[in-house]
């Protein structure tokens, strides 16, 4: 625990157990979410999480007397205004010992004890997503939807292009995890795809992943009765656009040399897709749950000793970037207007994807060629 209690129990390289919880609960539109700490724990998942969320902000008398009433009193004003309410409980409440969970009454109120040292993100989605306990309907003939994030800036984009490609194959959508209402979890279907494996719900029958075009293909071909054929062609006139535009790329540049920084599953994606299409040499990919990833220095080293010509990862690996190209693929995405619902899933995500890759490197081979046509002299 910092000793500042406004000070965040947080490395702004990969968010902890309680950023992850708060991100879970914050995407059904029918909860109210009370971050229970101090400033510091409130205004780091607001600044990821394009959603309202409230906090109690403790401050110094509150820990050393008890933080019950200061928590009493901000449910007070939510009630009537949300069918329920949510509290995630922090770092210092939890170190307290306090008990929030007192509190919960006729279902309408629940605590998710999450401070920020049980763990990562997923740990604290996962630990949120269990204190929700959805509810599968064996007689639901839709499918549901997971993986989806609020602090994921493809969160709403992956949502909307999974429900796409569902569409195009008959298939209704059942319950999106975690982008609905509180309401939907009481009704899940039995079958589930999947948007970003390290976020899974484990809710019904897993079919599969979304995330790349071979996946698209697999997942669709696991849901029996469907009309794929829609489907299909989408994947190959996606396939045939992106091997085009890469044999163009590289009849004019090098195959890149790649570092990916991000969670598992996009890294693997992008890892696959660059290998495939344009025969990259991957020089290090760094999932943000593996051990000392979220540490800026060994970052910095890893960055040096791959020498990439391209980089995938947040800003914070942008500010390392040096001449290399880079593509966001984790938040944070700083410095740059992020308004339209992008996806990195299905065939939209895989087409996204290579035309920000093909054209930050070609935009960076392009300066690189500028500036050694200038002489020192200038």
């Amino acid at each position: 625990m910092p000793d500042d209690p406004h000070t965040p129990c947080e490395n702004p390289l990969w968010p902890c157990a309680m950023t992850g919880a708060v991100a879970c609960l914050a995407g059904f539109e029918d909860l109210a979410v009370v971050v229970h700490g101090s400033s510091g724990c409130y205004f780091y998942p607001a600044s990821l999480i394009d959603v309202p969320i409230y906090g109690t902000f403790l401050v110094e008398n509150e820990v050393i007397f008890g933080t019950e009433s200061r928590l009493q009193e901000v449910i007070g004003e939510l009630e009537g205004r949300y069918d329920r309410i949510a509290v995630v409980n922090t770092c210092v409440p939890a170190i307290m010992g306090e008990e929030p969970g007192s509190l919960a009454r006729d279902e309408r109120v629940f605590i998710v004890d999450s401070p920020g040292f049980l763990g990562d993100l997923e740990a604290g989605y996962h630990k949120a997503l269990a204190e929700i306990a959805p509810v599968v309907d064996p007689d639901n003939p839709g499918v549901n939807i997971d993986g989806l994030c609020c602090t994921d800036p493809f969160c709403r984009g992956n949502a909307l292009e999974a429900r796409r490609l569902l569409s195009l194959a008959g298939v209704p959508v059942a319950t999106t995890f975690c982008l609905d209402t509180y309401a939907a979890t009481r009704r899940a279907a039995p079958l589930t795809v999947g948007t970003n494996p390290d976020l899974a719900s484990g809710v019904g029958r897993w079919c599969g992943s979304l995330l790349g075009l071979d996946a698209v293909s697999e997942t669709i071909d696991a849901l029996d009765g469907i009309d794929a054929r829609p489907v299909r062609e989408e994947i190959a006139w996606a396939d045939a656009r992106i091997r085009k535009a890469c044999s163009k790329y590289l009849r004019r540049f090098d195959p890149p040399r790649v570092a990916i920084f991000s969670g598992r599953s996009y890294a693997d994606l992008a890892a696959g897709m660059l290998k495939k299409y344009l025969d990259a040499e991957i020089a290090c990919i760094a999932a943000r749950d593996d051990p000392g990833v979220t540490d800026f220095a060994v970052i910095g080293a890893m960055i040096r000793d791959a020498e990439p010509d391209l980089i995938l990862g947040s800003s914070y690996e942008q500010t390392l970037a040096g001449d290399a190209a880079f593509v966001g693929l984790t938040p944070p995405i700083r410095d740059r207007v992020l308004l339209h619902s992008r996806a990195v899933v299905g065939v939209e995500g895989a087409l996204w994807l290579i035309e920000e890759i093909l054209n930050a490197c070609m935009n960076q081979n392009r300066r690189n060629r500028e500036g050694s046509m200038v002489s020192p002299g200038g």
